[in-house]
């Protein structure tokens, strides 16, 4: 990624002063004492997992008024979670094996503050109700029918989450009552976000249907704090995609923040968290992982174990879908 580059004019210097355009940009960003060269973060910029165009033109849209990375984040993945055409994510994900619907999402603030909600039923945006957690209760995880209670005391409806094509899929996987995992996108899929503000702060979020017909109960990674979305507003923040157990046996988007803290790159990160993984499943190749990663730079990265992970990039040069390196 191109960065923003601010020189400075060594005959004004010797003048004792800067120009004041030159001078208000430093201002602006915090600088006092320019050196003879400045890498100024990219910012504001919003990344999701996956080619969800809608959604980081939506959180663009939030950042681009001067609006706050939460918020940014927050109404980016509800444009997914309310797409019925997005078989993984809110109304219309796909069922568990027992035929129900039910949603895992978290979110997280630049403060630290997280909420989060798991096999949550009949409510469409789950992203929302974490968010209420965070801020209404003194905890962070609220599961199942304490979940939706929650939600309903705090104004949400209730609301069928399958639609006529996925109760025609559940009927029909039925049949077979074959489980598998497939690769990428068909089976499974998280929307994960990422966003850094005019301030510089970032926030994340993390929504999913999970496992089209998973075992009743079963959680992911997604709304777990430190596997499917970590973020440290003095690093950067990561963000996970796939088989969810894999990613919750590594701390997978912690992992990746404390390698950014290190020193190392966005992909860098990625790339030793995918690492990582396969570390623990030597010569295994039937499961997918994504990660993505943003740094306070503005620096981006991904990396995943087989071809095809992509993700959707929001910055004031545009929207772009940038395809990532695979361990494969």
């Amino acid at each position: 990624m191109k960065r923003r580059k601010f020189l400075k004019n060594s005959s004004l210097t010797a003048a004792g002063a800067l120009s004041a355009p030159l001078m208000a940009n430093y201002q602006k960003n915090g600088i006092s004492n320019p050196e003879n060269e400045i890498d100024l973060p990219v910012k504001p910029i919003a990344v999701c997992t996956w080619n969800f165009k809608n959604a980081t033109a939506k959180a663009w849209e939030v950042l681009e008024k001067g609006g706050n990375s939460l918020d940014a984040v927050e109404q980016g993945v509800m444009v997914e979670e309310a797409d019925v055409k997005n078989e993984t994510v809110g109304k219309g994900g796909r069922p568990d094996r027992d035929g129900n619907v039910t949603l895992d999402a978290c979110i997280m603030d630049k403060d630290g503050n997280c909420g989060s909600v798991v096999y949550l039923q009949n409510i469409v945006h789950p992203v929302s109700v974490a968010r209420k957690v965070m801020e209404e209760t003194p905890h962070i995880i609220l599961a199942g029918r304490g979940a939706e209670q929650f939600a309903y005391e705090q104004g949400f409806k209730k609301e069928d989450l399958f639609t006529e094509s996925t109760r025609k899929q559940y009927e029909e996987w039925k049949k077979t009552s074959k489980y598998e995992t497939i690769i990428n996108i068909e089976n499974h899929d998280t929307i994960g976000m990422l966003a850094m503000d005019e301030n510089g702060d970032i926030s994340g979020a993390c929504t999913t249907s999970g496992m089209a017909y998973k075992v009743g109960g079963r959680v992911g990674d997604s709304p777990i704090i430190g596997a499917g979305l970590f973020v440290d507003n003095e690093v950067g923040a990561a963000t996970a995609t796939g088989v969810g157990e894999e990613v919750i046996r590594t701390v997978g988007s912690f992992l990746i923040v404390e390698l950014m803290r290190q020193g190392k790159s966005p992909q860098e990160a990625c790339e030793e968290g995918v690492k990582r993984i396969m570390a623990k499943n030597k010569d295994r190749k039937d499961f997918q992982i994504g990660f993505l990663a943003l740094n306070k730079k503005g620096e981006t990265g991904g990396y995943c174990v087989h071809p095809g992970f992509t993700y959707s990039q929001y910055t004031e040069k545009g929207q772009e879908n940038v395809n990532v390196e695979s361990f494969y």
